[in-house]
């Protein structure tokens, strides 16, 4: 039996990404004090979890309009069915895609994008529809973005 990720964590595992998700910069030190354990064990389930890929990195959270990127849009692509997997690693890979999803419904992917201004997202799109495999696009713009936090619930 494959074990999904979460299975291999337990509540002390589960206590320390809730520490760090709060203030990742916190010392190995710190985050023992605050959850009851010794410095090493801490710094032991750390670099397994890291080992595993349960965590990613470690990156400030940073406010995109403070840096100038004001627009953010949600992209919807359909694309010709075999070459789903090729369209979406082609999205990847461009620096202002923060996400790429498969999804059910009318459309194949939806690309969270993030730009300076509406120049730049209309030349993304434009580079973006040269690719003969995509089929169709719609694009939302976010007037007003309400909550934005990639940290998780756990």
């Amino acid at each position: 039996m494959t074990l999904k990720r979460s299975d291999s964590l337990d509540e002390l595992d589960i206590k320390i990404l809730r520490v760090l998700q709060e203030d990742a910069r916190r010392s190995y030190r710190e985050v023992a004090e605050i959850t009851g354990v010794a410095t090493q064990t801490v710094y032991n389930r750390l670099k397994r979890m890291t080992d595993e890929g349960v965590i990613k990195g470690y990156i400030p959270m940073i406010d995109p309009s403070s840096v100038g990127y004001d627009l953010t849009a949600l992209i919807l692509v359909q694309v010709n069915g075999q070459f789903l997997v090729d369209v979406e690693k082609t999205l990847a890979k461009y620096p202002e895609v923060h996400g790429v999803y498969d999804i059910t419904g009318e459309f194949d992917i939806a690309v969270l994008v993030k730009f300076r201004d509406r120049t730049s997202l209309n030349n993304f799109i434009k580079s973006v529809l040269r690719l003969p495999q995509i089929r169709r696009t719609v694009t939302n713009v976010a007037l007003n973005v309400v909550k934005e936090d990639p940290r998780l619930k756990l």
